[in-house]
């Protein structure tokens, strides 16, 4: 049991800010074309978060061109260069599936003051 969690530490990444549910998070990852590397950001909505340790992941949701676009990243994926939270969000759920079904100022998140 314990060389399962030597073995987790030594590939945790913990240089992330505090990412929490119904922030607006710019991630900047980094994407293989060929021989060369690029970054390309994604930036919404967390919508969920879930797993703990190595395999803990964050759900993020934005619109593009009026279509819903989301992406499950692995916090600890060394594809991800660094998130960078834009604005806090202030929700009373734990998963934010329900903006799955909502468009425009309805689909909009409060923020946090």
């Amino acid at each position: 049991m314990d060389l399962v969690k030597v073995v987790e530490s030594e590939n945790l990444r913990n240089n992330y800010p505090d990412v929490e549910i119904g922030d607006y998070v710019k991630a900047h990852l980094l994407i293989k074309e060929g021989a060369k590397e690029r970054i390309q950001v994604f930036e919404g909505y967390v919508i969920s978060r879930r797993g703990s340790g190595l395999s803990e992941s964050i759900t993020i949701r934005r619109i593009s061109y009026g279509v819903g676009v989301e992406r499950i990243l692995p916090v600890n994926s060394p594809k991800i260069d660094h998130i960078e939270i834009i604005r806090k969000g202030k929700v009373r759920r734990a998963k934010l599936y329900y903006l799955r079904g909502r468009q425009g100022k309805a689909a909009k998140i409060t923020q946090k003051i």
